[in-house]
């Protein structure tokens, strides 16, 4: 049984899903995806891995407590003094952003070399396509075909000959 009341769906509602739908929106939702897990991957990498051996090497320094007091009472910790009301400079937090900006950055770097690299090697081994090769012998057949001249010097098109039976 049809229903008594038709409703129309909206235009922009079939835009918007033929949109969503699209190759490039569902790869950028993929993309921010992994790159929230890779982001965690770096964060760890960072401050479990790199900055305790740097400190290691510069005399025991810990960059995430590394702060500067503007007023208030320092504390023994960045976040202590934080709740205690103090306003405070993070330097050691702005390090660590810097260090995992440059680890993303190399990473998507090497990452884009790659990916460069394969593009290259695929084409090259991908060779002329079949249109390419037509195009080819035609030029071949019209370069090995002398032009006639007419007597008035300009050429003429080859005599027309019949196919091959």
């Amino acid at each position: 049984m049809k229903s008594p009341i038709t409703i129309n769906e909206p235009a922009w509602l079939s835009e918007f899903k033929a949109f969503i739908m699209r190759g490039s929106v569902v790869d950028l939702a993929v993309g921010i995806v992994i790159g929230a897990a890779f982001t965690a991957i770096v964060g760890s990498l960072v401050e479990d891995l790199i900055n305790p051996v740097i400190g290691l090497l510069i005399g025991g320094i810990d960059f995430s407590n590394v702060f500067i007091v503007l007023s208030g009472e320092r504390q023994a910790t960045l976040e202590a003094t934080r709740e205690s009301g103090a306003a405070v400079l993070a330097v050691g937090r702005f390090i660590n952003a810097i260090i995992k900006f440059l680890i993303v950055a190399m990473a998507i770097f090497w990452l884009l070399k790659v990916l460069t690299r394969l593009r290259v090697r695929q084409e090259a081994v991908k060779g002329p396509s079949s249109t390419d090769k037509l195009l080819a012998e035609i030029l071949a057949e019209l370069r090995a075909k002398p032009l006639a001249t007419s007597p008035a010097g300009a050429p003429t098109p080859p005599p027309a000959t019949s196919p091959a039976p």
